[in-house]
């Protein structure tokens, strides 16, 4: 077989993501009201706003996914799963400075073709069960986890089978799809007894969501936004709690990096085994599971990030001076203040070196969030437009978890990051997104399948 009868990777990871959205909408019905609210919102701005029509439809089917796995042979699987969708593996996060006990990488497309094509990203977390500082509890999960199989056994054939022949006809690519799906799918019979199901989220419930079911589940699943202060504003008239505060940056005319909110994890029924009855169940319910929004500006170049990260140090020092719950206006009057030393100007921030930009590229232009102009005029002369974030904040993702896994700490132990035995699970090293931005503000990155990398990019 040649490679033109091979299904495209970018076709593969769109009928992924669509399935995956439609599976996730079945079974939390709230991800649904919530896509409307956004399309909603999205639909209003790109009526009013003519700049952000070219990229109407990336807007209507970006999603990003999130998978938490147990062991480091789950990881590996997984980056072969989704390096058939031409998802690479870019930037280690250590969710450990936050108290919660994994580290992760998301997987994504790395091209600008590919994310022009769909957009689609999975933020995979690790388990460390060395971060559990209760001896048994950390033993336990490891017994549990040691003995469970998440992939269906096809999934592995059509992985063998793309590896060995360099990819997969239609009829194949489907099939993967499909039982890669069930590794994704919710499943309402655990592992454990209650007991040991509350002995596990004792220690963190984040333990107990990973350690205690058959499978992993997606946990959530994010559309994006042009305006998340709006969609924040209005989930309460659509019956929805959301998150109390937005993670991220606060609301600027030139948006950089990502803003995150959510919507409660929901309390989902669960059968646990009984061992008072022969094959019986008891019935109880876990909350793991939500809906969360995302709203994207532009990428910031690591002079641009430390500066970020040392405003955001100095807010949060002055909120937890107030030493009473912080509302988001609150938030956002005290981020929007200590933010005011960030330049909020494009040619600003692309003289200053604190963000990645792009010539210009016309119809094709970038959409970044909330910002009423995304093309410019640099002082060179030539036009320029912001290269958007793909990727992640690890102190936003901590955020956004510990908001909907109840208010357990876990103390952990040799907290920090071990990023050399994350990509030995991985079985690859991860890309540095820097080297990604800069690459597509150079030009030099272009279209790549999943049997390669873009040159000089090496997993």
């Amino acid at each position: 077989m040649t490679g033109a009868q091979f299904t495209q990777p970018d076709h593969i990871r769109q009928i992924f993501c669509s399935k995956l959205s439609e599976m996730y909408h079945s079974e939390v019905p709230l991800y649904g009201a919530l896509v409307s609210l956004v399309d909603d919102t999205n639909a209003h701005i790109v009526a009013t706003h003519p700049q952000y029509r070219s990229e109407a439809g990336r807007l209507r089917v970006e999603r990003h996914g999130a998978i938490r796995v147990g062991k480091p042979e789950e990881l590996h699987t997984l980056r072969r799963l989704f390096r058939t969708m031409n998802m690479l593996p870019v930037n280690y996060y250590d969710l450990s400075i936050a108290g919660v006990p994994v580290h992760a990488t998301a997987f994504r497309p790395v091209t600008q073709h590919s994310l022009d094509f769909n957009p689609f990203r999975v933020f995979t977390s690790l388990l460390r069960p060395d971060l559990i500082e209760d001896a048994e509890i950390r033993e336990l999960a490891r017994s549990l986890l040691d003995k469970r199989e998440i992939f269906h056994p096809e999934t592995l054939r059509l992985l063998d089978k793309a590896e060995s022949q360099g990819g997969l006809d239609d009829s194949d690519a489907h099939s993967l799809v499909d039982h890669a799906l069930l590794t994704f799918k919710w499943q309402s019979d655990a592992l454990v007894e209650y007991d040991v199901y509350n002995r596990l989220a004792t220690a963190h419930s984040l333990v107990a969501d990973i350690a205690a079911f058959k499978g992993p589940h997606i946990n959530h699943l994010t559309p994006r936004t042009l305006d998340i202060d709006t969609v924040q504003a209005r989930m309460p008239e659509k019956g929805i709690v959301s998150k109390h505060v937005i993670e991220g940056p606060p609301h600027r005319n030139c948006s950089i990096l990502l803003r995150q909110t959510s919507f409660q994890a929901v309390a989902e029924p669960i059968y646990f085994l009984d061992r008072n009855e022969s094959g019986g169940k008891k019935f109880g319910r876990h909350k793991a599971r939500f809906g969360e929004i995302e709203s994207r500006g532009v990428a910031l170049t690591r002079k641009g990030l430390t500066l970020y990260h040392e405003l955001m140090d100095e807010a949060d020092k002055e909120l937890a001076a107030l030493k009473s719950p912080i509302d988001n206006a609150t938030r956002q009057r005290c981020l929007e203040k200590v933010f005011a030393a960030f330049p909020d100007n494009w040619e600003a921030l692309r003289h200053d070196g604190l963000a990645y930009f792009r010539p210009y590229r016309g119809s094709q232009s970038s959409t970044i969030s909330g910002s009423s102009q995304t093309s410019f005029e640099g002082d060179d002369g030539n036009a320029y437009e912001p290269v958007t974030y793909e990727d992640f904040l690890p102190a936003s993702a901590a955020g956004i978890f510990q908001s909907n896994l109840g208010q357990q700490q876990l103390t952990v132990l040799r907290a920090g990051a071990d990023q050399d035995t994350f990509e030995k699970a991985l079985g690859s090293k991860v890309l540095d997104s820097h080297i990604l931005y800069q690459a597509e503000a150079d030009g030099s990155v272009e279209g790549s399948s999943w049997q390669g990398s873009p040159a000089g990019l090496k997993e």
